[in-house]
């Protein structure tokens, strides 16, 4: 690849599987050969967790090696990255204290552009492949920020009576940021929480087919209790569970990815 793409993992809506869509894209990036550095920007950790254990991401918390405190002290990214243990895989890792990334922000020069500044380093370094990003599930200057700094954005949608609730919002607010990052593209909206057999899955494909210019990934993902024991175990689906059905899914949602990306 040319240059690092960023792609931002985005919906104002929570429980739509951002942290977990990112997450294992992120590892089948890295199980293809391309360098992947997540980074974990909501106070709920939970991209953080699905990686490392409890006590690894309160540590980082407590030291300060993490996203919040690059941010706040504006200082380059490089110095708060963290390996995996998985190959070409390395995470900036979050903390609770993003709770009150908005007020950090609020008073600071040119605020929406300070992540993208703190990723300037890493990005012209080209050690990375892709920086992939979780956001947490607001529509704020955080997210904003985390959307200037990103050539791409992912919208996890769960297939549910609620999933779609929002969603125009989100897209509101898309059509925002591009006004400040014009180079942001909407790579597509990723279908998760998936059961087949339940009419909320055609409702919702229909609603997103029906949306124009929205690209829908055709590959989505269905419900799986691997997902949830992997979460448990802090680890990427792939890596608890090979042969599960999500781990496959995950596999060909990324090489959906890489293609779009690629075009």
């Amino acid at each position: 690849m040319k240059k690092t793409v960023t792609i931002c993992f985005a919906n104002n809506k929570g429980g739509s599987g951002k942290s977990t869509t990112c997450c294992n894209v992120g590892y089948e990036l890295s199980k293809m050969g391309y360098r992947v550095l997540l980074i974990d920007g909501d106070m709920q950790m939970n991209l953080s967790l699905s990686l490392f254990g409890e006590d690894v991401v309160l540590e980082s918390a407590q030291s300060g090696n993490n996203i919040y405190t690059a941010v706040t002290q504006q200082t380059a990214i490089d110095d708060y990255i963290t390996p995996t243990g998985y190959e070409n895989l390395d995470m900036v890792l979050s903390s609770s204290l993003m709770s009150n990334i908005e007020f950090q922000l609020f008073s600071k020069w040119q605020r929406e552009l300070i992540l993208k500044n703190c990723l300037k380093n890493v990005k012209a370094g080209g050690k990375y492949d892709f920086i992939l990003m979780d956001a947490p599930p607001t529509l704020g200057g955080w997210v904003m920020n985390m959307l200037c700094a990103s050539d791409y954005l992912i919208i996890p949608v769960e297939a549910s009576p609620w999933g779609l609730f929002g969603l125009a919002n989100m897209f509101e607010f898309f059509g925002t940021v591009k006004q400040i990052n014009p180079d942001l593209s909407l790579l597509g909206v990723a279908i998760t929480k998936v059961d087949t057999r339940k009419n909320y899955f055609k409702q919702t494909v229909d609603a997103l087919q029906n949306t124009d210019d929205v690209h829908l990934f055709t590959n989505y993902i269905r419900t799986d209790s691997s997902i949830e024991w992997a979460q448990d175990a802090s680890l990427p689906v792939a890596v608890y569970k090979p042969s599960a059905r999500s781990a496959k899914e995950y596999k060909a949602l990324t090489e959906e990815v890489v293609s779009l990306v690629n075009r």
